[in-house]
Protein backbone atom coordinates (compact mmCIF):
# COMPACT_ATOMS: atom_id res chain seq x y z
CA UNK A 1 0.00 0.00 0.00
CA UNK A 2 1.18 3.60 -0.61
CA UNK A 3 1.27 6.04 1.91
CA UNK A 4 0.60 9.52 1.49
CA UNK A 5 3.96 10.38 1.94
CA UNK A 6 5.21 8.15 -0.62
CA UNK A 7 2.07 9.45 -2.97
CA UNK A 8 3.53 13.20 -2.41
CA UNK A 9 7.04 11.91 -3.51
CA UNK A 10 5.75 9.91 -6.37
CA UNK A 11 3.51 12.92 -7.63
CA UNK A 12 7.20 15.19 -7.35
CA UNK A 13 9.27 12.88 -8.95
CA UNK A 14 6.63 13.24 -11.93
CA UNK A 15 6.64 16.80 -11.80
CA UNK A 16 10.49 16.62 -11.76
CA UNK A 17 10.83 14.46 -15.04
CA UNK A 18 8.26 17.02 -16.89
CA UNK A 19 9.99 19.83 -15.87
CA UNK A 20 13.13 18.28 -17.07
CA UNK A 21 11.78 16.73 -20.39
CA UNK A 22 12.05 13.06 -19.22
CA UNK A 23 9.49 10.76 -20.41
CA UNK A 24 7.71 7.56 -18.31
CA UNK A 25 6.81 5.35 -20.65
CA UNK A 26 3.87 2.88 -19.97
CA UNK A 27 3.69 -0.19 -18.16
CA UNK A 28 6.25 0.92 -15.88
CA UNK A 29 9.34 0.98 -17.48
CA UNK A 30 12.16 3.20 -16.32
CA UNK A 31 12.44 6.49 -17.24
CA UNK A 32 14.30 7.29 -20.83
CA UNK A 33 15.84 10.64 -22.13
CA UNK A 34 13.55 12.79 -24.79
CA UNK A 35 14.78 11.96 -28.13
CA UNK A 36 15.95 14.53 -30.33
CA UNK A 37 14.79 15.35 -34.42
CA UNK A 38 17.25 16.53 -36.76
CA UNK A 39 14.60 17.74 -39.58
CA UNK A 40 16.05 17.94 -43.44
CA UNK A 41 14.64 17.30 -46.85
CA UNK A 42 12.52 14.67 -47.53
CA UNK A 43 13.41 11.88 -49.88
CA UNK A 44 11.37 12.68 -53.24
CA UNK A 45 10.32 8.93 -53.04
CA UNK A 46 8.15 9.72 -50.06
CA UNK A 47 6.61 12.27 -52.58
CA UNK A 48 6.81 15.12 -50.14
CA UNK A 49 4.63 18.25 -50.26
CA UNK A 50 6.33 21.81 -50.86
CA UNK A 51 7.92 22.37 -47.51
CA UNK A 52 7.29 19.24 -45.89
CA UNK A 53 9.93 18.41 -43.56
CA UNK A 54 11.51 14.62 -42.46
CA UNK A 55 13.64 13.19 -39.91
CA UNK A 56 13.99 9.97 -37.78
CA UNK A 57 12.91 8.80 -34.45
CA UNK A 58 14.90 7.14 -32.28
CA UNK A 59 12.89 4.60 -29.76
CA UNK A 60 13.34 1.47 -27.79
CA UNK A 61 12.35 -1.76 -29.85
CA UNK A 62 11.29 -3.12 -26.05
CA UNK A 63 9.80 -0.29 -23.71
CA UNK A 64 10.64 -2.90 -21.19
CA UNK A 65 14.19 -2.35 -22.07
CA UNK A 66 14.39 1.16 -22.64
CA UNK A 67 18.63 1.56 -22.85
CA UNK A 68 18.57 -1.54 -24.99
CA UNK A 69 17.84 -2.11 -28.80
CA UNK A 70 16.89 1.02 -30.75
CA UNK A 71 14.81 1.35 -33.73
CA UNK A 72 14.54 4.41 -36.57
CA UNK A 73 10.85 5.81 -37.12
CA UNK A 74 10.21 7.80 -40.08
CA UNK A 75 8.74 11.12 -39.07
CA UNK A 76 7.34 14.17 -41.15
CA UNK A 77 6.09 17.51 -40.58
CA UNK A 78 4.48 20.52 -42.17
CA UNK A 79 5.12 23.41 -40.26
CA UNK A 80 2.34 26.23 -39.63
CA UNK A 81 2.95 28.87 -42.17
CA UNK A 82 1.29 31.42 -39.15
CA UNK A 83 3.54 31.27 -36.28
CA UNK A 84 1.54 33.78 -34.64
CA UNK A 85 -1.92 31.66 -34.93
CA UNK A 86 -0.32 28.27 -34.22
CA UNK A 87 -1.19 26.17 -31.14
CA UNK A 88 0.71 23.48 -31.03
CA UNK A 89 1.11 20.55 -33.05
CA UNK A 90 -1.80 18.08 -35.18
CA UNK A 91 -0.76 14.12 -35.34
CA UNK A 92 -1.92 12.39 -38.55
CA UNK A 93 -2.45 9.51 -37.07
CA UNK A 94 -3.27 6.68 -40.57
CA UNK A 95 -4.80 3.47 -40.46
CA UNK A 96 -4.21 0.03 -40.96
CA UNK A 97 -2.53 -1.79 -39.22
CA UNK A 98 0.15 -1.29 -41.69
CA UNK A 99 -0.55 2.20 -43.01
CA UNK A 100 1.87 4.96 -43.47
CA UNK A 101 1.65 8.13 -41.42
CA UNK A 102 4.50 10.28 -43.31
CA UNK A 103 2.24 9.59 -46.79
CA UNK A 104 -0.97 10.09 -45.56
CA UNK A 105 0.21 13.38 -44.93
CA UNK A 106 1.30 13.69 -48.38
CA UNK A 107 -2.39 12.60 -49.62
CA UNK A 108 -4.47 14.90 -46.90
CA UNK A 109 -1.67 17.22 -45.82
CA UNK A 110 -2.64 20.36 -47.92
CA UNK A 111 -6.46 20.17 -47.23
CA UNK A 112 -5.80 19.90 -43.65
CA UNK A 113 -3.53 22.97 -43.68
CA UNK A 114 -6.03 25.02 -45.01
CA UNK A 115 -8.60 23.86 -42.77
CA UNK A 116 -6.30 25.10 -39.82
CA UNK A 117 -5.36 27.89 -41.04
CA UNK A 118 -2.26 28.04 -39.25
CA UNK A 119 -3.23 26.60 -36.13
CA UNK A 120 -0.67 23.94 -35.86
CA UNK A 121 2.13 22.44 -37.07
CA UNK A 122 0.87 18.85 -39.14
CA UNK A 123 3.05 15.68 -37.93
CA UNK A 124 2.97 12.18 -38.84
CA UNK A 125 5.07 9.39 -38.38
CA UNK A 126 5.50 5.55 -40.25
CA UNK A 127 4.53 2.99 -37.29
CA UNK A 128 7.44 0.61 -36.77
CA UNK A 129 7.57 -2.03 -39.61
CA UNK A 130 5.85 0.80 -42.28
CA UNK A 131 7.14 2.41 -44.85
CA UNK A 132 10.51 4.48 -43.91
CA UNK A 133 10.79 2.97 -40.32
CA UNK A 134 12.43 -0.13 -39.39
CA UNK A 135 10.48 -3.58 -40.76
CA UNK A 136 9.96 -6.93 -39.56
CA UNK A 137 10.02 -9.71 -42.08
CA UNK A 138 7.94 -12.99 -41.55
CA UNK A 139 9.44 -14.20 -45.31
CA UNK A 140 5.78 -15.00 -46.28
CA UNK A 141 5.57 -17.47 -49.18
CA UNK A 142 4.18 -15.02 -52.28
CA UNK A 143 0.59 -16.69 -52.45
CA UNK A 144 0.08 -16.30 -48.88
CA UNK A 145 0.46 -12.61 -48.96
CA UNK A 146 -2.32 -11.60 -51.58
CA UNK A 147 -4.68 -9.55 -50.21
CA UNK A 148 -7.34 -12.96 -50.53
CA UNK A 149 -5.07 -14.86 -48.45
CA UNK A 150 -4.10 -12.43 -46.05
CA UNK A 151 -7.74 -12.04 -45.87
CA UNK A 152 -9.45 -15.57 -44.73
CA UNK A 153 -12.24 -15.70 -47.74
CA UNK A 154 -13.56 -19.69 -47.23
CA UNK A 155 -13.23 -22.29 -50.32
CA UNK A 156 -16.00 -21.87 -52.55
CA UNK A 157 -17.94 -24.80 -50.72
CA UNK A 158 -17.37 -23.33 -47.10
CA UNK A 159 -14.65 -25.54 -46.28
CA UNK A 160 -11.66 -23.75 -44.42
CA UNK A 161 -8.62 -26.48 -44.54
CA UNK A 162 -6.88 -24.07 -46.92
CA UNK A 163 -7.09 -21.58 -44.41
CA UNK A 164 -6.42 -23.92 -41.80
CA UNK A 165 -3.10 -24.81 -43.42
CA UNK A 166 -2.20 -21.08 -44.58
CA UNK A 167 -2.96 -19.82 -41.11
CA UNK A 168 -0.41 -22.46 -39.33
CA UNK A 169 2.25 -22.11 -41.86
CA UNK A 170 2.28 -18.47 -41.65
CA UNK A 171 2.07 -18.36 -38.00
CA UNK A 172 5.28 -20.65 -38.59
CA UNK A 173 7.20 -18.44 -40.51
CA UNK A 174 6.77 -15.30 -38.44
CA UNK A 175 7.52 -17.25 -35.30
CA UNK A 176 11.34 -18.63 -37.31
CA UNK A 177 11.91 -15.14 -39.00
CA UNK A 178 10.10 -12.44 -37.22
CA UNK A 179 12.40 -12.18 -33.93
CA UNK A 180 11.84 -9.37 -31.61
CA UNK A 181 10.79 -7.31 -34.35
CA UNK A 182 8.07 -9.09 -35.05
CA UNK A 183 7.01 -9.12 -31.23
CA UNK A 184 7.81 -5.28 -30.94
CA UNK A 185 4.65 -4.81 -33.37
CA UNK A 186 1.42 -3.76 -30.95
CA UNK A 187 -0.86 -1.07 -30.30
CA UNK A 188 0.69 -0.24 -27.22
CA UNK A 189 3.76 0.03 -28.60
CA UNK A 190 2.46 2.27 -31.36
CA UNK A 191 0.76 4.70 -28.42
CA UNK A 192 4.37 4.97 -26.98
CA UNK A 193 6.38 5.76 -29.69
CA UNK A 194 3.58 8.92 -30.14
CA UNK A 195 5.09 9.92 -26.91
CA UNK A 196 8.29 9.89 -27.26
CA UNK A 197 7.40 11.65 -30.50
CA UNK A 198 5.88 14.59 -28.54
CA UNK A 199 8.52 14.96 -26.05
CA UNK A 200 10.66 15.34 -28.77
CA UNK A 201 8.93 17.65 -30.22
CA UNK A 202 8.73 19.57 -26.77
CA UNK A 203 5.33 19.41 -26.86
CA UNK A 204 3.64 19.17 -23.46
CA UNK A 205 0.44 18.39 -24.76
CA UNK A 206 -0.70 16.77 -28.97
CA UNK A 207 -4.14 17.41 -30.62
CA UNK A 208 -4.88 14.37 -33.22
CA UNK A 209 -7.03 13.27 -36.07
CA UNK A 210 -6.78 9.69 -36.14
CA UNK A 211 -8.55 7.12 -38.80
CA UNK A 212 -9.99 3.67 -39.01
CA UNK A 213 -7.24 1.53 -37.22
CA UNK A 214 -5.78 5.07 -35.88
CA UNK A 215 -8.46 5.58 -33.25
CA UNK A 216 -7.58 2.19 -31.85
CA UNK A 217 -4.26 3.99 -31.57
CA UNK A 218 -5.72 7.10 -30.50
CA UNK A 219 -7.64 5.70 -28.00
CA UNK A 220 -4.77 3.21 -26.07
CA UNK A 221 -2.81 6.71 -26.17
CA UNK A 222 -5.79 9.03 -24.83
CA UNK A 223 -5.98 5.59 -22.05
CA UNK A 224 -2.03 5.91 -21.24
CA UNK A 225 -1.42 9.08 -21.22
CA UNK A 226 -4.70 11.39 -20.64
CA UNK A 227 -2.91 14.24 -19.73
CA UNK A 228 -0.87 14.75 -23.10
CA UNK A 229 -3.99 15.05 -25.41
CA UNK A 230 -5.53 17.94 -26.01
CA UNK A 231 -8.08 17.88 -29.14
CA UNK A 232 -8.41 14.48 -29.82
CA UNK A 233 -10.38 13.62 -33.22
CA UNK A 234 -11.62 9.61 -34.13
CA UNK A 235 -12.67 9.42 -37.22
CA UNK A 236 -14.23 5.87 -38.27
CA UNK A 237 -14.09 3.46 -34.71
CA UNK A 238 -14.31 -0.04 -34.17
CA UNK A 239 -15.03 -2.10 -31.16
CA UNK A 240 -12.42 -1.22 -28.71
CA UNK A 241 -13.20 -4.28 -26.48
CA UNK A 242 -9.76 -5.80 -25.08
CA UNK A 243 -11.01 -9.23 -25.40
CA UNK A 244 -11.72 -9.31 -29.04
CA UNK A 245 -9.86 -6.35 -30.29
CA UNK A 246 -8.85 -6.89 -34.51
CA UNK A 247 -11.36 -10.02 -34.46
CA UNK A 248 -14.19 -7.56 -33.58
CA UNK A 249 -13.23 -5.60 -36.02
CA UNK A 250 -13.21 -7.84 -38.45
CA UNK A 251 -16.34 -9.29 -37.37
CA UNK A 252 -17.99 -5.77 -37.95
CA UNK A 253 -17.15 -5.89 -41.70
CA UNK A 254 -19.72 -8.56 -42.29
CA UNK A 255 -22.37 -6.19 -40.81
CA UNK A 256 -20.92 -3.12 -42.61
CA UNK A 257 -20.87 -4.50 -46.02
CA UNK A 258 -24.74 -5.17 -45.61
CA UNK A 259 -25.41 -1.68 -44.42
CA UNK A 260 -23.38 0.05 -47.05
CA UNK A 261 -24.41 -2.19 -50.26
CA UNK A 262 -28.25 -0.35 -50.90
CA UNK A 263 -25.78 2.52 -51.48
CA UNK A 264 -24.30 0.52 -54.33
CA UNK A 265 -27.26 -1.17 -55.65
CA UNK A 266 -28.77 2.48 -56.12
CA UNK A 267 -26.10 3.41 -57.93
CA UNK A 268 -25.75 1.04 -59.80
CA UNK A 269 -29.46 0.20 -61.12
CA UNK A 270 -29.18 4.53 -61.87
CA UNK A 271 -30.47 4.90 -65.22
CA UNK A 272 -27.91 7.93 -65.49
CA UNK A 273 -25.47 4.67 -65.28
CA UNK A 274 -26.98 4.35 -69.35
CA UNK A 275 -25.14 6.70 -69.96
CA UNK A 276 -21.64 5.23 -69.55
CA UNK A 277 -22.72 1.51 -69.24
CA UNK A 278 -22.32 0.70 -66.36
CA UNK A 279 -26.39 0.31 -65.17
CA UNK A 280 -26.06 -3.15 -63.85
CA UNK A 281 -30.16 -3.63 -63.16
CA UNK A 282 -32.93 -1.36 -63.59
CA UNK A 283 -34.25 -2.01 -59.82
CA UNK A 284 -31.53 -1.37 -56.66
CA UNK A 285 -33.39 -4.61 -55.06
CA UNK A 286 -32.06 -6.98 -58.38
CA UNK A 287 -28.65 -5.66 -57.88
CA UNK A 288 -28.05 -7.62 -54.74
CA UNK A 289 -29.46 -11.49 -56.65
CA UNK A 290 -27.07 -10.01 -59.93
CA UNK A 291 -23.76 -10.15 -57.92
CA UNK A 292 -24.73 -13.24 -55.46
CA UNK A 293 -25.15 -15.16 -58.54
CA UNK A 294 -22.11 -13.66 -60.30
CA UNK A 295 -19.94 -14.66 -57.68
CA UNK A 296 -21.31 -17.90 -57.40
CA UNK A 297 -20.52 -18.58 -61.12
CA UNK A 298 -17.59 -17.41 -60.86
CA UNK A 299 -16.33 -19.99 -57.98
CA UNK A 300 -18.02 -22.67 -59.99
CA UNK A 301 -15.91 -21.33 -63.53
CA UNK A 302 -13.53 -18.55 -62.88
CA UNK A 303 -12.64 -16.34 -65.61
CA UNK A 304 -9.25 -15.64 -67.21
CA UNK A 305 -8.05 -11.72 -66.28
CA UNK A 306 -6.05 -9.20 -67.96
CA UNK A 307 -3.46 -10.10 -64.93
CA UNK A 308 -1.49 -13.27 -66.02
CA UNK A 309 -1.97 -16.58 -63.35
CA UNK A 310 -4.75 -14.54 -61.44
CA UNK A 311 -8.41 -15.26 -62.55
CA UNK A 312 -11.62 -13.74 -61.49
CA UNK A 313 -12.98 -16.14 -59.15
CA UNK A 314 -15.90 -15.68 -56.32
CA UNK A 315 -13.43 -14.46 -53.82
CA UNK A 316 -11.69 -11.97 -55.81
CA UNK A 317 -14.95 -10.48 -57.05
CA UNK A 318 -16.36 -10.32 -53.34
CA UNK A 319 -12.95 -9.06 -51.94
CA UNK A 320 -13.43 -6.30 -54.96
CA UNK A 321 -16.65 -5.45 -53.36
CA UNK A 322 -15.44 -4.55 -50.58
CA UNK A 323 -12.47 -2.26 -51.25
CA UNK A 324 -15.45 -0.55 -53.79
CA UNK A 325 -17.85 -0.21 -50.95
CA UNK A 326 -15.46 1.89 -48.98
CA UNK A 327 -15.72 5.03 -50.99
CA UNK A 328 -18.51 6.22 -53.88
CA UNK A 329 -15.42 7.19 -56.20
CA UNK A 330 -14.49 3.41 -56.19
CA UNK A 331 -18.29 2.56 -57.58
CA UNK A 332 -17.43 3.02 -61.30
CA UNK A 333 -14.50 0.40 -61.66
CA UNK A 334 -16.38 -2.44 -60.02
CA UNK A 335 -19.31 -1.92 -61.87
CA UNK A 336 -16.73 -2.30 -64.71
CA UNK A 337 -15.39 -5.95 -63.27
CA UNK A 338 -19.17 -7.11 -63.03
CA UNK A 339 -19.96 -5.83 -66.28
CA UNK A 340 -16.81 -8.01 -68.18
CA UNK A 341 -17.72 -10.83 -65.81
CA UNK A 342 -21.10 -10.84 -67.10
CA UNK A 343 -20.12 -10.66 -70.59
CA UNK A 344 -19.13 -13.95 -72.14
CA UNK A 345 -16.76 -11.55 -74.64
CA UNK A 346 -15.17 -9.78 -71.55
CA UNK A 347 -11.80 -10.11 -70.36
CA UNK A 348 -11.97 -9.27 -66.53
CA UNK A 349 -9.38 -5.98 -65.52
CA UNK A 350 -8.80 -6.55 -61.66
CA UNK A 351 -7.95 -3.79 -59.39
CA UNK A 352 -4.29 -3.43 -59.16
CA UNK A 353 -4.45 -4.23 -55.68
CA UNK A 354 -6.01 -8.08 -56.39
CA UNK A 355 -3.41 -8.28 -59.21
CA UNK A 356 -0.22 -9.00 -57.36
CA UNK A 357 0.98 -9.78 -53.57
CA UNK A 358 1.88 -7.75 -51.45
CA UNK A 359 5.31 -6.70 -49.72
CA UNK A 360 6.21 -9.27 -47.11
CA UNK A 361 7.53 -6.12 -44.71
CA UNK A 362 3.34 -4.84 -45.38
CA UNK A 363 2.20 -8.71 -44.58
CA UNK A 364 4.21 -9.04 -41.22
CA UNK A 365 2.71 -5.62 -40.56
CA UNK A 366 -0.61 -6.47 -40.80
CA UNK A 367 -0.79 -9.82 -39.61
CA UNK A 368 1.78 -9.35 -36.12
CA UNK A 369 -0.33 -6.50 -34.26
CA UNK A 370 -3.67 -8.06 -34.65
CA UNK A 371 -1.83 -11.74 -33.15
CA UNK A 372 0.48 -9.66 -30.99
CA UNK A 373 -2.25 -7.56 -29.60
CA UNK A 374 -4.65 -9.97 -27.83
CA UNK A 375 -5.22 -13.68 -27.33
CA UNK A 376 -7.28 -15.11 -29.99
CA UNK A 377 -9.47 -18.48 -30.15
CA UNK A 378 -7.66 -21.83 -31.13
CA UNK A 379 -10.52 -24.33 -31.73
CA UNK A 380 -10.34 -24.89 -35.45
CA UNK A 381 -14.05 -26.53 -35.24
CA UNK A 382 -15.61 -23.16 -33.64
CA UNK A 383 -14.48 -21.50 -36.37
CA UNK A 384 -15.91 -23.85 -38.84
CA UNK A 385 -19.27 -23.39 -36.83
CA UNK A 386 -18.73 -19.63 -37.31
CA UNK A 387 -17.72 -19.60 -40.56
CA UNK A 388 -20.78 -21.83 -41.61
CA UNK A 389 -23.44 -19.34 -40.14
CA UNK A 390 -22.28 -16.17 -41.33
CA UNK A 391 -22.41 -17.41 -44.44
CA UNK A 392 -26.23 -18.04 -44.16
CA UNK A 393 -26.56 -14.44 -42.26
CA UNK A 394 -23.71 -12.07 -44.42
CA UNK A 395 -23.74 -14.02 -47.92
CA UNK A 396 -21.80 -10.61 -49.17
CA UNK A 397 -19.27 -11.59 -47.06
CA UNK A 398 -19.46 -15.30 -47.55
CA UNK A 399 -17.92 -16.22 -44.00
CA UNK A 400 -14.78 -14.14 -44.22
CA UNK A 401 -15.34 -12.08 -41.05
CA UNK A 402 -15.51 -15.40 -38.74
CA UNK A 403 -12.57 -17.38 -40.58
CA UNK A 404 -9.52 -18.67 -38.79
CA UNK A 405 -6.31 -16.62 -39.05
CA UNK A 406 -2.68 -17.01 -38.52
CA UNK A 407 -3.23 -15.75 -35.01
CA UNK A 408 -5.29 -19.13 -33.84
CA UNK A 409 -1.75 -20.63 -33.94
CA UNK A 410 0.43 -17.57 -33.17
CA UNK A 411 3.54 -18.44 -31.47
CA UNK A 412 3.57 -16.86 -27.40
CA UNK A 413 0.04 -15.08 -27.73
CA UNK A 414 -0.20 -11.25 -26.93
CA UNK A 415 2.72 -9.73 -26.01
CA UNK A 416 1.24 -7.92 -22.86
CA UNK A 417 -2.98 -7.02 -21.67
CA UNK A 418 -4.81 -5.35 -23.92
CA UNK A 419 -5.95 -1.73 -23.26
CA UNK A 420 -9.17 -0.92 -21.94
CA UNK A 421 -10.86 2.07 -22.77
CA UNK A 422 -12.52 4.00 -20.23
CA UNK A 423 -14.30 7.33 -19.42
CA UNK A 424 -11.84 8.18 -17.09
CA UNK A 425 -10.09 11.11 -18.24
CA UNK A 426 -10.36 14.69 -19.62
CA UNK A 427 -13.68 15.10 -21.65
CA UNK A 428 -11.44 16.48 -24.83
CA UNK A 429 -12.46 13.47 -27.66
CA UNK A 430 -14.78 14.40 -31.12
CA UNK A 431 -15.99 11.32 -32.64
CA UNK A 432 -16.82 11.25 -36.19
CA UNK A 433 -19.01 8.32 -38.15
CA UNK A 434 -20.45 7.49 -41.44
CA UNK A 435 -23.64 5.84 -40.60
CA UNK A 436 -22.87 3.30 -43.56
CA UNK A 437 -19.40 2.27 -42.97
CA UNK A 438 -18.23 -1.07 -44.78
CA UNK A 439 -15.52 -1.47 -42.24
CA UNK A 440 -16.14 -0.26 -39.05
CA UNK A 441 -19.99 0.09 -38.72
CA UNK A 442 -21.77 2.62 -37.20
CA UNK A 443 -23.52 0.03 -34.54
CA UNK A 444 -19.74 -1.14 -34.13
CA UNK A 445 -18.73 1.99 -33.46
CA UNK A 446 -21.12 3.20 -30.90
CA UNK A 447 -19.29 0.89 -28.81
CA UNK A 448 -15.99 3.09 -28.63
CA UNK A 449 -18.48 6.25 -28.08
CA UNK A 450 -19.58 4.05 -24.87
CA UNK A 451 -16.51 2.98 -23.60
CA UNK A 452 -15.22 6.47 -23.51
CA UNK A 453 -18.69 8.07 -22.50
CA UNK A 454 -18.56 11.56 -21.22
CA UNK A 455 -15.45 11.88 -22.23
CA UNK A 456 -16.65 12.47 -25.91
CA UNK A 457 -18.81 13.43 -27.90
CA UNK A 458 -20.30 11.93 -31.58
CA UNK A 459 -20.96 13.41 -34.91
CA UNK A 460 -22.76 10.29 -37.16
CA UNK A 461 -22.70 11.44 -41.06
CA UNK A 462 -26.08 10.58 -43.23
CA UNK A 463 -23.31 8.78 -45.59
CA UNK A 464 -21.71 5.39 -47.05
CA UNK A 465 -17.95 5.14 -46.97
CA UNK A 466 -14.76 4.67 -44.61
CA UNK A 467 -13.67 8.06 -43.40
CA UNK A 468 -15.41 11.30 -42.96
CA UNK A 469 -13.73 14.04 -42.77
CA UNK A 470 -12.11 15.64 -45.87
CA UNK A 471 -13.30 12.36 -47.16
CA UNK A 472 -16.85 12.19 -48.02
CA UNK A 473 -17.75 15.87 -49.14
CA UNK A 474 -20.20 16.21 -46.15
CA UNK A 475 -19.96 19.91 -45.21
CA UNK A 476 -21.55 19.68 -42.11
CA UNK A 477 -19.50 17.01 -40.63
CA UNK A 478 -16.05 18.32 -41.87
CA UNK A 479 -17.54 21.83 -39.89
CA UNK A 480 -17.52 20.00 -37.22
CA UNK A 481 -14.16 18.51 -36.93
CA UNK A 482 -12.28 21.57 -37.97
CA UNK A 483 -14.11 24.32 -35.34
CA UNK A 484 -12.98 21.46 -32.70
CA UNK A 485 -8.97 21.11 -33.92
CA UNK A 486 -9.07 25.06 -34.15
CA UNK A 487 -11.75 26.56 -31.70
CA UNK A 488 -12.26 23.94 -29.30
CA UNK A 489 -15.55 24.07 -29.60
CA UNK A 490 -17.22 20.83 -29.82
CA UNK A 491 -21.07 19.67 -29.78
CA UNK A 492 -22.87 19.52 -26.66
CA UNK A 493 -24.36 16.63 -27.42
CA UNK A 494 -24.14 13.59 -30.02
CA UNK A 495 -25.33 15.40 -33.40
CA UNK A 496 -26.48 13.99 -37.24
CA UNK A 497 -25.55 15.75 -39.97
CA UNK A 498 -27.85 14.62 -42.66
Amino acid sequence: MTTNRGRKALMLALSVAAVAGVGLVGGGAAPVAAATLNWGDCDPAVKPLPGQQCATLSVPLDYADPDGEQIGLAVARLRSTRPEARRGTLMVIPGGPGSSGVQRLGQKGAALAKEMNGAYDLVAFDPRGVGGSAKARCGFAEDDRRLVTLRSWPAADGGIGENVARSRRMAEACARNGGAMLRGLTTANQARDLDRLRQALGERKLSAWSVSYGTYVAAVYAQKFPGHTDRWVLDSSSDPDPKRVARGWLAGMARGAEDRFPDFAAWASDPERDEDGLRLAERPEDVRPLFLDLAARLDREPRASTTPGTPLTGTVLRQALQQALYSDAAFPAFARLVSQALDPAGVPVLPPELAGPMPDEAATVSVGVICNDVDWPTSVPAYESAVAAERIRYPLTAGMPANITPCAFWKGGAVEKPTRITDQGPSNVLMIQNLRDPSTPHSVGMRMREAFGDRARLVSVDKGGHGVYLGNGNACGDRAVTRFLTEGVRPAEDVLCR
